[in-house]
């Protein structure tokens, strides 16, 4: 990207150009300008450009995924939501960096508009901003309130980056749920709010598969502390008595997510009619709330279930 920018301010004659447009203009200045330009480059194109675009562009391009399906997933999963939680309807935009700024993802995962914002590439960031602002509300009246936050959305996701894997595509649904709340010892929050999030995914799998799809759910700690007898006697041996057909394990080996998640998370995997075992579901502890409210006591789980991935990769006789 730099050796870009270096070619292109080269080429205009006016070098730094980026860094002027990015620290010395206000955000609302840089808007102007943007909309300006967009404004006169859309006057020159033509309706066969724009076809050619459509026809073109990945990120334009409609989902495969048949929308009955999907609207049937759905119906599931609302109804299987626990009461604690609210679904809420998120808006297509969220403020410029709620993914890279929140959870330190590449900015280049998200696609900017020309409004200082960005479309929505992970909905879990969203629902943690809204998490956040319930959550102040409620310390402004009780400074030490432990009063919790559940929050839950189903959103369809456009992400920029490209994937090796051609049945990753660039925008999706995905059911994503957010619980916020403070610190109660003795991992009291994280552990009920876990075992909240993977109840739901296994119901709700189990609803719209049917009982016969083996499902696995892996938990994992990247805590230095040796707390694995902690989380299988009060989180897994639950989980394992409520759901017998469920294989439930701690798994010491996983890598992915270490730096995102704080420390706890978990997988939820189903095997698909071709024997492979597939990942829909994935969640866990972040500090997310903790930078927002510049308060070391706050706690947030956040997960997402891929609806696409669950519709598609299952047909309704796999049940």
């Amino acid at each position: 990207m730099s050796k870009i920018v270096e070619r292109i301010e080269r080429e205009v004659g006016m070098p730094g150009l980026v860094s002027l447009l990015a620290e010395r203009l206000e955000p609302t200045d840089l808007q102007s300008i943007l909309l300006e330009v967009y404004r006169l480059r859309a006057r020159r194109r033509q309706p066969s450009a724009v076809l050619s675009d459509y026809e073109a562009n990945r990120f334009v391009r409609p989902s495969a995924l048949s929308p009955v399906r999907l609207h049937e997933w759905e119906r599931i999963v609302l109804s299987e939501l626990p009461p604690e939680f609210q679904p809420v309807a998120l808006s297509p935009v969220c403020p410029l960096g709620a993914s890279s700024v929140i959870a330190s993802v590449d900015q280049n995962w998200a696609i900017a508009t020309a409004r200082n914002t960005e479309v929505v590439s992970d909905s879990t960031n969203v629902l943690a901003l809204e998490c956040a602002l319930r959550r102040r509300q409620l310390l402004r009246a009780q400074p030490k309130s432990t009063d919790r936050v559940h929050l839950a959305a189903s959103h369809r996701l456009l992400r920029a980056q490209r994937y090796d894997d051609p049945s990753l595509v660039p925008h999706f649904s995905l059911f994503a749920l957010c619980s916020a709340g403070r610190d109660e010892g003795d991992l009291q929050f994280e552990l009920s709010a876990l075992a909240l999030h993977i109840r739901f995914y296994l119901r709700s799998l189990r609803a719209f598969l049917g009982a016969t799809v083996p499902l696995r759910l892996s938990v994992s700690d990247f805590s230095p502390q040796a707390r694995q007898s902690v989380l299988s006697s009060r989180l897994l041996a639950p989980l394992r008595e409520e759901f017998g057909s469920v294989a439930c394990v701690f798994d010491s080996q996983r890598t992915s997510g270490r730096g995102y998640y704080l420390d706890l998370c978990f997988h939820i995997h189903a095997m698909a009619p071709s024997g492979r075992w597939l990942e829909l579901a994935d969640g866990g502890s972040v500090d997310w709330t903790q930078k927002l409210l510049s308060n070391s006591k706050e706690r947030l789980v956040i997960s997402g279930i891929a609806s696409e991935r669950v519709c598609t990769e299952f047909s309704s006789e796999d049940g």
